[in-house]
């Protein structure tokens, strides 16, 4: 019987090869999001989006033009610079051994740790991609989508409504461009009028907070720098940053869900280290055929130099 890339993941998998790998990656996530809280949701993020476009196979990080990082969508993803960090203090203690995917994988784990958020092993063992296109990254959710859409887009990568409404708490940290909010605030579908299932007097406090397209948000406005269930209430009280978001509770499909979220924070924490473990595992690359161990993350790497053919000499 055959076995998914998935299944060839495994818990502790560098801990022969490299048994510091996790604690390198857990020391310099706490010491970037000391500094800057607001990373850990870039952090969250940016697994997010590497996920959902190849699968979990750090090709949001190769830096070239035409690459999903120049994509539309991916134009205020952030942390590239602490993957960067990770990689060099990992290439010093284990050269050319844990990949880029594992690290953005177990730096988003890490991330959630900081600030409050629950703990998971984290399994191990992906390949970093060698193809990277902008046009793909069209796929990605940019927060105007219907909730039939999310649903669609979480099913054709194996994740199920439980997974979208609770990774969608994911929002309980973050920011949010100003400019995304602009249909919302004041020409709701055309209407000339904001969407009428936000709270008026948060609607209030988002237009005077946003007098500038390239301000930024709080994606919780309650409890910005701590991961817990707080996202789930602010939509029961109408106050969901995104259109998205806020169309969870909308919905009668996902309401439920948020519901519960709500009531029972206990259920968010435990499922979010499920459905986040489901995330990482989207399309991963584990055979050596199918990716590499890139020695920078921001590149693929060189083919191996061949040895020059020895010429005779002549006597």
């Amino acid at each position: 019987m055959s076995v998914s890339p998935a299944e060839s993941l495994a818990l502790y998998y560098y801990q022969n090869s490299c048994p510091d790998a996790e604690a390198i990656i857990s020391r310099k996530v706490n010491q970037w999001i000391t500094s800057d809280y607001t990373l850990g949701g870039a952090l969250l993020r940016l697994h997010f989006h590497d996920c959902a476009v190849r699968g979990c196979d750090a090709s949001i990080l190769l830096n070239h033009t035409g690459s999903e990082r120049y994509a539309p969508n991916s134009k205020t993803l952030r942390g590239f610079e602490v993957i960067e960090d990770i990689k060099a203090e990992l290439e010093k203690a284990c050269p050319k051994t844990v990949s880029c995917a594992d690290i953005i994988t177990a730096a988003a784990r890490d991330t959630t740790v900081k600030l409050g958020g629950p703990f998971w092993e984290v399994p191990m063992g992906r390949k970093d991609g060698l193809v990277s296109l902008a046009q793909e990254a069209d796929v990605v959710p940019m927060g105007h989508e219907s909730v039939t859409q999310l649903i669609e887009f979480s099913q054709a990568r194996g994740l199920n409504i439980v997974d979208l409404v609770v990774l969608s708490g994911a929002h309980t940290i973050g920011r949010s461009t100003c400019e995304s909010l602009q249909f919302r605030l004041y020409n709701f579908n055309g209407t000339r009028k904001p969407d009428p299932s936000t709270d008026w007097k948060y609607l209030n406090f988002l237009r005077r907070k946003c007098r500038w397209a390239s301000e930024y948000v709080e994606l919780d406005a309650t409890t910005p720098t701590t991961f817990d269930s707080v996202y789930y209430t602010n939509l029961e009280k109408k106050m969901g940053l995104l259109y998205t978001d806020q169309q969870l509770f909308e919905d009668e499909r996902t309401a439920p869900l948020v519901t519960t979220l709500a009531g029972q924070p206990y259920i968010f924490t435990a499922q979010f280290a499920v459905s986040m473990v489901n995330l990482g595992n989207v399309n991963v690359l584990t055979g050596n055929l199918e990716g590499e161990i890139r020695e920078n993350c921001n590149f693929v790497n060189p083919p191996s130099a061949l040895p020059l053919p020895q010429i005779p000499k002549f006597p």
